[in-house]
């Protein structure tokens, strides 16, 4: 699953120790590994050959340019939800006619933007929204792109937080209404729809949520047939787990085999957003032990990354492995113990492992905060006006800086003190 593993004692990414890694750039440190990035975009490529799908990453989960440039430079499209993450993708090279952009709320000033550059095509989340890319393109006298999302009102069997294909989610339209906007949408001259959209949800581990939801699609889109609608693409989507702790998430290639058969039935183009299945096992957080705090109650472990710089866990109650850089002194004694791991962040929120039996740790210790690629470094923020983490890419042996450590004048480079209160 990835390029993270013990040699020696030693925990290494790829062929570089962790630890050295550590002691040269501070932590907390966000360290990603090239060749499990890569690795994973190449499964699903390999796994979906027959209907060679345009494989759009979702910058999202982790948008530094690095990360993006690497995959574009294997034939990734980008999916995007904001103007800024259109400004990186293009800044990363990607060709706007591969980059396709979501969104419940985008503005004008971005829709805008995505119709000058001439991206492939805007997922509609509603019809005034529909409305507002028909006339920003009428004034700037384009024809745009775009993809209807359907809610397609199933169970993913996730975390709520990250459900979006059920009616109750604000994303998509659902089928009825859908049905009525492609039928009236020939009134609206600047705008060309390009086909459907779904996401349902993320961290999905099983392919009968997707089965259900495909299902329903290739019904809808015969329907459509019959009535004179005709389309080019079906946009599935991401979502596809990955282990983070005990899960048996389905391979890239067992995915591919359930839903195959559907997708050749839609006779459509077919394109994928996955983010977390390429990048969430990509990348580790490096941590250092500040102290260890007793207590009637528990035993603390507090470490010196926080929930601004990893939120998972205190946003979802998120599992992460944790795991020593160095194991060769807990071997021999073989000692255990049930700790929680914490930040230095002023919220009971601030965890990332609540009775979590681990090794005995010792002050000064290292630790890895497995399974961080994706929705990490991205989620990340200032809280508490700490600096957010380094981020370095390792190739074989070779570390590369791909955003450095902030500095405390970076905290308050855009602010400003007025004049009457100088």
């Amino acid at each position: 699953m990835h390029e993270f593993k013990y040699v020696n004692n030693h925990l290494y990414c790829e062929k570089v120790k962790l630890e050295d890694l550590a002691r040269r750039f501070g932590t907390p440190l966000y360290v990603y590994s090239y060749h499990t990035l890569i690795d994973h975009f190449i499964k699903l490529q390999t796994a979906f050959r027959q209907i060679e799908p345009l494989i759009c990453y979702s910058v999202k989960a982790n948008s530094n340019l690095a990360i993006l440039k690497a995959l574009v430079d294997k034939g990734a499209g980008l999916d995007i939800v904001s103007g800024g993450e259109l400004f990186r993708a293009l800044e990363a090279g990607c060709p706007a006619d591969k980059i396709v952009y979501a969104s419940v709320g985008k503005t004008d000033r971005e829709i805008e933007e995505a119709v000058r550059k001439k991206i492939l095509f805007f997922n509609v989340e509603s019809g005034g929204e529909l409305e507002n890319i028909n006339r920003i393109s009428k004034r700037l006298n384009r024809v745009s792109g775009v993809a209807i999302r359907i809610n397609p009102d199933v169970e993913p069997k996730t975390h709520k937080y990250i459900t979006t294909g059920k009616l109750t989610n604000k994303f998509g339209i659902d089928f009825k209404s859908a049905e009525r906007i492609l039928l009236l949408c020939k009134r609206l001259t600047n705008i060309r729809i390009s086909g459907l959209h779904i996401h349902i949800g993320s961290q999905i581990t099983e392919s009968s949520p997707y089965v259900s939801a495909i299902t329903k699609m290739v019904d809808f889109i015969q329907r459509l047939r019959r009535k004179g609608v005709d389309l080019e693409y079906l946009n599935i989507g991401g979502g596809l787990g990955i282990v983070y702790d005990r899960e048996t998430p389905q391979t890239a290639a067992r995915f591919a085999a359930r839903i195959l058969p559907l997708l050749k039935e839609t006779g459509l183009k077919i394109i994928l957003e996955p983010g977390r299945f390429i990048a969430g096992n990509a990348g580790v957080l490096l941590t250092k032990v500040l102290y260890i705090k007793p207590t009637p109650k528990n035993k603390f472990v507090i470490v010196d990354a926080g929930m601004n710089d990893l939120i998972r866990p205190a946003l979802y109650d998120a599992y992460h492995q944790i795991i020593p850089l160095k194991v060769s002194k807990y071997q021999s004694i073989k000692v255990s113990e049930k700790v929680d791991i914490v930040g230095p962040i002023c919220e009971s929120a601030d965890f990332f492992a609540k009775d979590r039996r681990l090794p005995k740790i010792k002050e000064a210790d290292f630790l890895a905060i497995m399974g961080a690629g994706a929705y990490g470094f991205s989620m990340s923020s200032n809280y508490n006006s700490r600096l957010k983490a380094e981020e370095v890419l390792v190739v074989k042996d070779r570390v590369f800086t791909i955003r450095k450590r902030e500095t405390r004048r970076d905290l308050i480079s855009k602010e400003t003190i007025p004049a009457f209160l100088l």
